[in-house]
């Protein structure tokens, strides 16, 4: 969950990165491979087990497509024996030449074969999409739901653009490479076993010839793959670091042009994309150079199978159309280990990627919630007690030490303090982000563990320093805290916000579309919609993290007034680091390493002569300095 937003929803949207090109076969060639295996692909059809109706149906019907593909060579190799005899009994004036009845009732039956087989298999590639299509959803939404579900913490140790890849390229990958492989496993292994079966019932010497052939064809085929791996890995590396120097780039390239940047971006950009282009032409000609090597053996083998079979023909152990139905057999037989070997470095992508989308979805979740029936938030007043609290966001490094204070309802509360004296983390810790190590805090004395997390963080309202905004009208971006807020209700909270005005002179006022990196307004503008987004949403409790920071002198004179009214009446916690915006507090807290150092108001924090005393009058003298 980002800080980056402005009130107390936590929902999060983020523009997926493109992927990048994988080959000319696309990713699922890419030679990652899992940590572990087995475990990545049971995982894998334990989840497909929801599927095995329509997996069983895929499974028989691509059986039956290589089956009647398989039996056409052996009924094609009938109507050659009839040609060839027709034609010497012609020659020898013994016949009546070819009987092409026969033969045209042997291309009807080649034919309806053959049409047979094609709707089989268009069948299991119908039917195959369709599951893939139901686990690419099924996974997303799954996905979907886990990152609602998943601790801040996890993405505040966690890259984004890795829980980006699993949503995206992962899932996408894992799909695509479960089609083409489950589909060619079947159909490959079905016509192996059928060619050799074939083959046996044509001629056994000519098998065991045929089968000689098999283990050079494999060691080549092995031998590439081996060599190829390699170069696929480091292609898929280098292509994620030019993606991500692309989007860093491009995300700061008004930070490059302000350091005449350019020249050292391309470089470093051209180094990565030489790397790239080295590890992806190595990759692409050794899977290149695989079928023509296996032409090769293939064409030696059907010379000699050739010479062998027009021998027996003369011997006439066989006929002339075996000769032709085992060639083609030949290649039924060769093609499908082939493309059982390059299968076998598909599933490696597959169990990586489920690998990796099954991690995300195993990930430990937030502490359930455990709702008190008994709390009642039309009730709530407002009342805020932090009672001996203490936390670390790892155990060996506690960052509230024994934080206590109580809060009435509708005070204005302050919390100051150099930068890491903990003053953002006690604001996480009231929304429940974490949860305290140690101690409590309470609402209306209700544990907040025993709140409902959506309800407890619909009573809170927030205005953050880093404004988050979305690619949506201005009217959608301020009532995102209140989605059935009326028109008339989104301006008065803007009027009250001070952001009436400058919306009026945009082309399309309230109507007016932000970009997706919100670059159409100024950052003052965008704290404004913020603000009017919290006044829009009417809090219990109000958190302000430097709000005014943003905008300028006049503009935040004007905020204050309205911030004044907007907290009136309602529990507010403030966190500035401009103290001189803090004086009509009611309660000052001042932390420092984890701990409150003193509290009170700001003149009697400043009649104490303490460690306030020497933050308020150090920027009072710093003021005075840029002033002079």
């Amino acid at each position: 969950m980002s800080e980056r937003q402005s009130t107390s929803s936590t929902m999060n949207i983020q523009r997926p990165r493109r992927r990048g090109p994988g080959g000319p076969m696309g990713p699922a060639f890419v030679g990652e491979k899992p940590k572990d295996f087995k475990t990545a692909m049971k995982k894998l059809i334990r989840y497909l087990s929801s599927y095995k109706l329509s997996l069983t149906a895929v499974i028989v019907l691509a059986m039956l497509s290589a089956a009647f593909s398989i039996a056409g060579p052996k009924i094609l190799s009938k109507a050659i024996t009839k040609i060839f005899e027709g034609l010497m009994s012609k020659v020898s004036g013994t016949g009546s030449g070819i009987d092409f009845e026969y033969v045209g009732k042997i291309i009807l039956i080649l034919l309806g074969l053959y049409i047979v087989s094609a709707i089989f298999g268009y069948l299991q590639g119908w039917i195959m999409s369709g599951i893939s299509m139901k686990l690419t959803y099924r996974l997303r939404k799954e996905i979907s739901q886990k990152i609602n579900r998943l601790p801040l913490k996890y993405f505040e140790s966690t890259n984004q653009g890795e829980i980006l890849s699993r949503i995206t390229n992962d899932v996408d990958t894992l799909t695509q490479t479960l089609n083409q492989s489950l589909t060619q496993v079947i159909t490959s292994t079905t016509l192996v076993i059928g060619a050799l079966v074939m083959m046996l019932s044509i001629n056994l010497l000519m098998t065991v010839v045929a089968l000689l052939i098999i283990p050079l064809s494999f060691s080549v085929v092995m031998l590439i793959i081996s060599k190829s791996q390699k170069f696929f890995m480091q292609q898929q590396e280098y292509l994620g670091h030019v993606n991500g120097q692309v989007e860093e780039a491009y995300g700061g390239h008004i930070v490059i042009k302000a350091f005449n940047a350019e020249r050292k971006t391309i470089e470093k950009f051209n180094i990565y994309n030489e790397k790239l282009y080295n590890a992806a032409w190595k990759s692409q000609f050794l899977t290149g150079v695989m079928m023509p090597l296996m032409n090769i053996i293939g064409n030696l083998g059907y010379v000699v199978v050739t010479v062998l079979g027009s021998y027996l023909t003369i011997k006439r152990t066989i006929e002339v159309g075996d000769i032709q139905a085992f060639i083609q057999y030949i290649r039924s037989f060769t093609q499908p280990i082939a493309q059982i070997a390059n299968i076998s470095n598909i599933l490696q992508q597959t169990a990586a990627c489920s690998e990796r989308v099954f991690e995300f979805l195993e990930e430990e979740e937030e502490v359930p919630d455990t709702p008190n029936p008994e709390i009642n938030l039309e009730s709530i007043k407002g009342d805020v007690e932090f009672r001996n609290v203490r936390f670390g966001y790892r155990p060996d490094r506690i960052v509230i030490k024994n934080f206590s204070a109580r809060v009435n309802a509708g005070q204005k509360i302050a919390i100051v303090g150099p930068t890491g004296a903990g003053k953002t983390t006690i604001v996480k810790l009231l929304m429940r982000y974490y949860d305290v190590n140690d101690g409590a805090i309470l609402i209306d004395g209700h544990d907040i563990r025993e709140f409902n997390r959506n309800d407890l963080r619909s009573l809170f309202g927030m205005v953050l320093q880093d404004t988050w905004l979305y690619n949506g009208t201005i009217k959608d971006n301020i009532r995102y805290g209140k989605p059935d807020a009326t028109d008339e209700e989104v301006i008065r909270a803007a009027k009250l916000a001070h952001a009436d005005h400058f919306i009026r002179t945009l082309p399309q006022g309230y109507d007016t579309v932000l970009n997706e990196e919100t670059t159409n307004i100024s950052q003052g503008q965008k704290q404004l919609l913020t603000i009017a987004r919290a006044i829009l949403k009417d809090p219990k409790i109000l958190i302000l993290d430097e709000a005014t920071s943003s905008v300028d002198t006049l503009t935040e004179i004007q905020i204050q007034k309205a911030m004044d009214n907007l907290m009136k009446g309602r529990t507010s916690f403030i966190i500035a680091h401009r103290l001189s915006t803090i004086r009509n507090a009611d309660l000052i807290l001042v932390m420092d390493h984890g701990d409150i150092v003193e509290q009170g108001t700001h003149k009697e924090l400043l009649r104490k002569g303490g460690f306030y005393a020497q933050l308020y009058y150090s920027q009072f003298e710093k003021e005075e300095e840029l002033a002079g």
